[in-house]
């Protein structure tokens, strides 16, 4: 079974997904920031591969992956990292990335090595449904790779039951109409009501796939209402701030993820 599959039948809710960047902060960091993240009670890793145009990220990730670009970080070193991974993580863990780069190292290529070192799922914003349909789905399939959509506010219920029939793993449930790391004021009420309307639409549509929120989770009180409505939560731009001046990566994931389950 599907590392992905097992965690949501023996977890409904309160799922948290944990994202850093492949090479961040240091080029050797990707391991060490993996283990700290399994160690410290996080449910799924969501390792991201540096791109110069990360579009669906806002400015904190945009700046790790640069950080991570300039460190040396690509696909195959990535792969290399990950090579013996499985001796000692036992979360499911995710690759999210852009289509350029990939296209780059072959998309067959990709998923099967992603598959060798043992990747659960795959998320690419930028790739188009239509063209995964028609032309990629059956590599992700052969190697049991899950493949992650990304809807929004503004996607409508034909096309998220489109996606619903086609995504496996969970669906992103972008929580605005906008970048990672961008939220809003906790003051703002009615914009806290507007998001929360959308994660019970989603909850009632009684979707195949699970539900994760992302975009703008930061801590639990915004961790505990996204988990209100749906099986958990995505936290990124956040935790990358927390490693950016870090002395110690073990005892920063410690204490961030500490302080998102309470």
């Amino acid at each position: 079974m599907n590392r992905l599959d097992k965690l949501f039948s023996e977890k409904k809710t309160g799922v948290l997904n944990m994202y850093c960047t492949a090479g961040y902060p240091q080029l050797n960091s990707t391991i060490e920031v993996i283990t700290a993240l399994q160690n410290s009670g996080a449910d799924i890793v969501e390792i991201g591969i540096p791109y110069s145009d990360p579009i669906a990220d806002g400015p904190v990730i945009q700046q790790s992956n640069m950080q991570a670009l300039e460190n040396g970080m690509s696909i195959p070193l990535l792969f290399e990292q990950l090579k013996n991974i499985r001796e000692n993580i036992k979360l499911p863990l995710i690759l999210m990335g852009y289509m350029n780069p990939v296209l780059q190292f072959g998309i067959e290529k990709f998923c099967e090595a992603a598959a060798h070192v043992g990747v659960d799922g795959i998320i690419l914003p930028d790739l188009p449904m239509y063209e995964f349909e028609t032309q990629y789905q059956q590599y992700f399939a052969k190697n049991d790779l899950k493949f992650i959509f990304l809807v929004t506010p503004e996607t409508s219920e034909e096309r998220i039951r489109k996606i619903d029939s086609l995504a496996s793993g969970f669906i992103y449930a972008v929580s605005s109409s906008s970048t990672t790391g961008i939220s809003q004021s906790p003051a703002d009420i009615n914009a806290i009501e507007i998001q929360q309307a959308y994660f019970k639409k989603l909850s009632d549509m009684n979707l195949t796939n699970p539900i994760l929120v992302g975009f703008g989770i930061k801590d639990k009180l915004s961790f505990d209402a996204a988990c209100t409505y749906t099986n958990g939560a995505i936290i990124g731009s956040a935790y990358i701030n927390a490693l950016k001046n870090t002395t110690g990566i073990a005892a920063t994931t410690k204490d961030f993820i500490n302080t998102v389950k309470g």
